[in-house]
């Protein structure tokens, strides 16, 4: 990580200083700095690891199966997500302002997004910093620190943004976890945790951006989840625990019918 900051600052203080620190500016610094982290990954797995191919080793593979759980991933965040609105709904907790398929621009360039986002943030946290913690601490240990960590520099933000959100960061921790599960339930491969990343952030960005749910004024906001997002409420925490307890029942299967 630091050799990365040695080779980005020099070209991203320039850049901040000609557009500014607004979104532009962060914006392309960020991609910049991910573009240099791609590259130095390569070359870190080859000269510290010995990997002959350290993004197959990271779980990021061209194959059939990989794309296959990917879309299963993208399919159960979606289809989880429209559970959890569906109980708010029944529940009286949001009523619905319009329909997804009124905003076919807004679905397509939500995909697109929870794609590139998917696949950048997984291949950084389940793909390389779970390998290299893997390598120096127990499964479950290595688990716990790369979950917290996802969810820490998720808060790089202002204080005041932080003290308003904090409570984001337990959905957060929990969604680490549940990720976690999700390679290991593709056996090491980054399909089904990018779908499954993927597939949630994709439901989110339709709801927010195209407007389509208004939350009840009765309903506090610790319940529905912080700054509208549904994965930092209690229902939202309720929803993550389930699923974790889900994919927790399908890897104990998993290894019970690998054994002799």
């Amino acid at each position: 990580m630091g050799l990365l900051l040695l080779v980005w600052l020099p070209l991203a203080l320039p850049l901040y200083r000609w557009f500014g620190t607004g979104n532009t500016g962060s914006t392309i610094t960020i991609v910049l700095l991910y573009i240099e982290f791609v590259v130095l990954l390569k070359v870190w797995g080859r000269r510290v690891h010995g990997q002959r191919r350290p993004f197959k080793t990271y779980g990021l593979e061209a194959s059939r199966q990989n794309l296959l759980e990917l879309l299963i991933g993208l399919g159960v965040g979606l289809i989880s997500l429209g559970c959890l609105f569906g109980v708010e709904t029944s529940l009286g907790w949001i009523t619905w302002t319009a329909s997804p398929l009124s905003h076919p621009l807004i679905i397509l360039e939500g995909l697109i997004v929870a794609l590139v986002v998917g696949l950048a943030e997984e291949l950084v946290f389940r793909g390389w910093l779970l390998d290299e913690l893997k390598r120096d601490y127990p499964s479950t240990t290595a688990l716990w620190i790369c979950s917290l960590l996802f969810a820490l520099l998720h808060f790089i933000r202002p204080l005041a943004a932080i003290l308003q959100t904090w409570g984001q960061f337990f959905g957060l921790v929990l969604l680490g976890v549940l990720l976690v599960l999700a390679k290991r339930l593709g056996q090491g491969r980054l399909g089904l945790p990018i779908g499954l990343h993927a597939g949630l952030v994709w439901g989110i960005y339709m709801i927010n951006v195209a407007d389509l749910v208004a939350y009840s004024d009765q309903i506090p906001e610790w319940l529905t989840g912080i700054d509208q997002n549904p994965l930092a409420g209690a229902i939202g925490l309720v929803f993550l625990l389930g699923l974790l307890l889900s994919f927790g029942y399908l890897l104990k299967g998993q290894k019970s019918s690998r054994r002799p």
